[in-house]
């Protein structure tokens, strides 16, 4: 992995620099690491479950008290809306306070009824060690809370390394740790190289890696781990289907979809980007949707960097030049990309099946739903889906044949602190969130007794 990273803040509006941050040197790297392994025995051995949630739950308070501090630098690291960047912190603070409060129960031995033989057993959930958590930009609190919160209840202590566009948000994250009474090491944040990462991962006494990321990135983390033999989670791309089979009310529909597409600048891992529309219905959504798309450009924030908008830009004309139609608002200015529609996409063509980063929306006509669930999982992704029907029996048929981590049915933006998160194909693998979320990175000890 090619060391090129730099941490910095570029405003996305105006591409201005607002400040560079140095990378850690290989010795602040190593004290990192260091200090979490030392601060793990304690945390783990000499704290209970108690204690430990104790300190999420005042992490979340501090999240509440300081959420506009919070959201006004997203906004300036990567344009989130502020809006949007108070949602963020504030969805942060309930998955911090949604540990604290279930982590005794979640962590309560698991009896197991024996097939034969006379005593007990039972299933324990322990702590690993030191975790190390990479992070991205496009939800730079949610992100760690998710990965932060269910591995700090069990007792693991963790590295983390943020996007190098967050070196503001990833510092303020630690603070908040540090302010809320968490004892040294527990939780590092580091602004480490690629190289770095890769000699942390190593590491004897780091036992798991979670990545979320693009899917190179991906590839990169999970092959140094598997090398060192190293548990990963990885929540990559998405190309997620909505799948439109009936309505009887289409326009809520539509905006379930505009809202589903254009949140954050349409940068959203599990967002709804292939919209497929029964026959009978397609005209009129297109039509209906089209008009709110554009009528978005107005509003609409930038992208995290004129590099994202660029990529963007290459992607829509491959596609318009393997044969696709594409209606916008207007033409890309630095990092701010129009709003646009993307039909009569080719099924030979990359656009068919790769994500879009950004405020394009793709749109397939559908003759039957069992073209509809072809369409869907024609995709190396199967991070989230749609499905929106009024035939509640059609609704759970399609949601069982859709090759997908999750499917939310009839609604958009349902996700909470308590639903696992999580994908399969080259989406990733492991679950974040809900039980699942304190299971991924748990001993999860077998005691069997024959006597007292």
């Amino acid at each position: 992995m090619a060391n090129k990273q730099v941490y910095a803040v570029v405003d996305p509006a105006d591409g201005k620099l607002v400040k560079e941050y140095p990378t850690a040197t290989d010795e602040a790297v190593a004290g990192a690491v260091d200090a979490a392994a030392s601060a793990y025995g304690p945390w783990s051995r000499q704290t209970s479950v108690e204690q430990r949630a104790q300190l999420l739950h005042a992490v979340a308070a501090l999240h509440e008290e300081r959420s506009g501090e919070l959201a006004a630098i997203i906004h300036r690291e990567m344009g989130k809306p502020v809006d949007e960047a108070v949602a963020e912190v504030e969805f942060s603070a309930a998955i911090y306070r949604y540990y604290a409060e279930n982590a005794q129960r979640f962590l309560a031995d698991e009896p197991i009824e024996l097939l034969e033989g006379e005593g007990t057993a039972l299933l324990r959930r322990q702590p690993v060690g030191v975790l190390l958590g990479v992070m991205p930009w496009n939800f730079p609190y949610y992100q760690v809370a998710r990965f932060s919160a269910p591995n700090l209840a069990l007792g693991n202590t963790i590295v983390l390394k943020h996007a190098s566009q967050c070196p503001e948000s990833s510092a303020a994250i630690e603070q908040l740790f540090t302010d809320a009474g968490s004892p040294q090491g527990c939780y590092v944040n580091v602004r480490a190289t690629r190289e770095q990462i890769a000699d942390v991962i190593a590491d004897p006494r780091v036992q798991g890696v979670s990545f979320t990321g693009s899917e190179q990135a991906g590839a990169e983390i999970a092959e140094k781990a598997g090398r060192s033999l190293k548990k990963v989670v990885l929540e990559l791309g998405g190309s997620d289907p909505f799948v439109v089979l009936s309505a009887d009310d289409l326009d809520a529909t539509v905006e379930a979809a505009v809202e589903t597409r254009f949140e954050n600048a349409g940068q959203v891992c599990n967002a709804g980007k292939r919209f497929i529309v029964a026959e009978d219905l397609y005209d009129a959504f297109l039509d209906k949707f089209t008009r709110k798309v554009l009528a978005l450009a107005d509003g609409l924030a930038p992208l995290s960097s004129v590099a994202a908008a660029e990529y963007l830009e290459e992607q829509v004309e491959r596609a318009v030049a393997d044969g696709a139609r594409f209606v916008s608002a207007g033409q890309r200015r630095g990092a701010y990309f129009p709003p646009g529609v993307l039909t009569d996409v080719s099924p030979t063509s990359p656009a068919a099946t790769e994500e879009f980063f950004g405020p394009v929306a793709v749109v397939h006509r559908a003759g039957s739903e069992e073209e509809a669930v072809e369409l869907a999982n024609a995709t190396p992704y199967g991070l989230g889906s749609y499905v929106f029907t009024t035939d509640a029996e059609q609704a759970q048929r399609v949601a069982d044949r859709i090759d997908a981590g999750m499917v939310f049915v009839n609604g958009v933006g349902l996700e909470g602190a308590e639903l696992p998160f999580g994908g399969v194909k080259r989406s990733g693998f492991g679950r974040e969130l809900g039980r699942a979320g304190i299971d991924e990175f748990a001993n999860k000890k077998l005691i069997r007794t024959t006597r007292p």
